[in-house]
């Protein structure tokens, strides 16, 4: 053992032919090429700041020779830009110049001063860990400033968050779009009116031409108030102008009919179901059996999709001497716990879902009385609840102190009791619609910061008022319904997703020109029969009228197998008996000539005679044949023995 880890045996190596069993290892100094390494990343670091600062100093030296020349430029561009500058950067600016009047404290100028040593410090640590090759100047540098840059100007201004600078448009109809809903996918869009339809509109299936897939009135010829799917994407809740909803499943064929109430019981409790017309409803966030609608009776009535007999729960607001009054909205909280309603009065009350008999919150001057309250929603965070009044304002409250609202807007008109208003996805924006009257201008959009209800933007949509808009969270693209029957998608190609811009890449489908010639029919209703041409039928109506003509739709007997039955014999043959009686009584009719028959015997009957010559043998040998009289003439006979023709 010794020998072993003292070293090879010298003679095990001559015998094997090599010196020795390996070469040393080869041993490193780790430290040593460290430092090294650290020596050249500092020498290399020290070179690319060198070489920043000459280019700061020369830029700063340049901007200090031509100051006059750069003012000039800058107010030449300022001009032009101020004259084609658009709305939405009007916008972008306000707002930039807005928030920089709200700074405060040292200028830029001497936090950056201050901040000198310490930043010069991190960049030399930073230099310290760079290993390899140096980029050019300013390389990196500018490419992280600029994605730094882009990120806080969206994030300091909330217009460039808007989706608008693409949009189609789709036709509903001639009136009023009254109603919008979007599943939770974004797949699928439904739209109702006040012309009684209800179109669904598939993005993925659509082309350029943006046709609707399907159109159908479900409840006849009521007004469609409002439409939304559930929180699982598979029903729709349809809201109409009369007292019971319906749910249909996707493809618009019903799922579910709520009970009509008694109109004759007086207290609204007792009643199985409403018994005045709708004005909202809308599915709980959590629970995708359960739906909420409020009616003219005065109730707010919870009901569970797989119980169409009976409502689950009524809530019934009331006005401060304690009467029934109407409430015109209604909606769940996004947690589904709460219930919202706003009134005739003026009135938001709030109750929780499992308590129906005293409200939770309440605010009794929330809007003018008399008004139709259009739209309540709540924030994403489900601390601000937003109204939309028919006092021609819109509010946003504090659930928790509501009291008084936290901002208001006025003067924005509202026509129509389904006027809609809803947060942006990020909930920092609030938007609402105006209403117009006919020739009176244009319907616009109008876009509010939530934390200082300052109008950030506005969309002119059309000539007509904007009655309901809706912004998809996951799709980021806003739907809008207006007064003249249309519904339009605003999107943004980079900002967006899907949607809108599934359809409008695909191309429209060629129409194939068929080319038939068709033969002019007269109609003479005054002319004889004689001359009277037959009405011309389709083909289909041919059919119909051969099919109802016993003689040209008679359909053949069969043959009859068996045994005869109804007058008719039966086929024979078919056992082994039947088959032998018909073989021995086969018809075997000679159909040759009879006299050829017999003459062939004349030559044998001649030379040996047998039956009749023996017998005249001796009285007749020779055969006396009878003579031929001849026929009489038809003119000889007597009238009554001619043959009549």
């Amino acid at each position: 053992d010794a020998e072993m880890l003292g070293g090879p045996d010298p003679e095990l190596a001559a015998t094997m032919g090599f010196s020795g069993f390996g070469k040393k290892a080869r041993t490193f100094d780790l430290e040593a090429m460290f430092e090294q390494t650290r020596r050249t990343a500092v020498e290399r670091s020290r070179k690319v700041l060198e070489a920043r600062e000459r280019e700061k100093e020369d830029q700063a030296e340049k901007e200090f020779r031509s100051p006059c020349t750069d003012s000039s430029a800058s107010a030449s561009s300022a001009t032009g830009a101020g004259s084609t500058l658009t709305q939405r950067e009007a916008a972008c600016s306000e707002s930039e110049d807005s928030s920089d009047e709200e700074l405060t404290g040292p200028s830029m100028q001497s936090q950056t001063s201050a901040q000198g040593p310490a930043e010069d410090t991190d960049d030399d640590d930073e230099d310290d860990e760079f290993i390899g090759p140096p980029l050019p100047p300013g390389f990196k540098d500018s490419d992280d400033d600029n994605d730094n840059d882009d990120t806080e100007e969206e994030d300091t201004n909330p217009v460039k968050k808007i989706p608008d600078s693409h949009e189609i448009t789709l036709q509903h109809g001639t009136k009023t779009v009254s109603a919008l809903g979007l599943d939770p996918s974004g797949a699928r869009l439904i739209t109702g009116g006040y012309d009684y339809d209800v179109k669904f509109w598939d993005f993925a299936g659509m082309d350029a031409s943006l046709q609707a897939f399907r159109s159908l009135q479900p409840c006849e010829c009521h007004q469609i108030k409002s439409l939304q799917y559930s929180s699982t994407g598979d029903v729709i809740l349809v809201v109409s102008g009369n007292s019971q909803a319906k749910v249909l499943d996707r493809d618009g064929f019903p799922v579910m009919e709520c009970i009509k109430g008694d109109q004759y019981i007086v207290d609204m409790t007792n009643t199985k179901g409403h018994t005045a017309m709708l004005n909202s409803g809308c599915w709980h966030p959590k629970i995708k059996e359960e739906f909420l609608t409020c009616s003219n009776d005065g109730t707010v009535r919870t009901w569970d999709v797989n119980n169409e007999k009976k409502h689950k729960s009524v809530f019934k607001p009331r006005s401060v001497q304690g009467k029934r009054v109407i409430p015109t909205t209604c909606t769940y909280s996004r947690d589904g716990k709460l219930i919202a309603a706003g009134c005739q009065d003026g009135s938001i009350q709030i109750w929780d879902r499992n308590m129906s008999v005293h409200t939770k919150f309440h605010c009794r001057q929330a809007h003018a009385p008399g008004t139709d309250t259009s739209c309540l929603t709540f924030s994403y965070d489900g601390t601000v609840l937003a109204s939309r009044g028919g006092d021609d304002t819109l509010k946003i409250w504090d659930i928790r102190q509501f009291k008084k609202p936290l901002n208001s807007a006025e003067r924005l008109p509202s026509f129509f009791p389904m006027t809609d208003c809803c947060f942006s996805p990020d909930d920092k924006i609030l938007v609402t619609g105006t209403s117009v009257k006919k020739g009176g201008g244009s319907g616009k959009l109008f876009f509010f910061y939530r934390e200082t209800f300052q109008k950030l933007y506005e969309i002119e949509v059309t000539d007509a008022s904007v009655v309901r808009c809706l912004w998809h969270p996951k799709l980021n693209q806003i739907m809008v319904g207006t007064g003249n029957g249309l519904a339009k998608v605003y999107y943004d190609p980079v900002k967006s997703q899907r949607g809108a811009k599934l359809c409008v890449v695909k191309t429209k489908r060629k129409e194939r020109q068929a080319e038939t010639l068709t033969q002019d029919y007269i109609i003479t209703p005054h002319a004889l029969p004689m001359f009277r041409e037959p009405r011309q039928r389709s083909t289909r109506k041919q059919l119909e009228k051969d099919r109802l003509d016993p003689m040209k739709s008679h359909k053949p007997e069969p043959p009859v197998a068996g045994p005869g039955r109804g007058g008719r014999v039966g086929t024979h043959g078919g056992t082994l008996s039947s088959y032998i009686v018909k073989n021995i009584a086969l018809d075997k009719t000679d159909d040759s000539n009879p006299r050829e028959a017999i003459l062939r015997h004349a030559k044998e009957a001649e030379e040996n005679p047998y039956w009749v010559a023996p017998a005249y043998a001796k009285t007749q040998p020779k055969t006396v044949f009878a003579e031929v009289e001849p026929e009489d003439d038809e003119t000889d006979k007597p009238e009554w023995k001619k043959r009549r023709i």
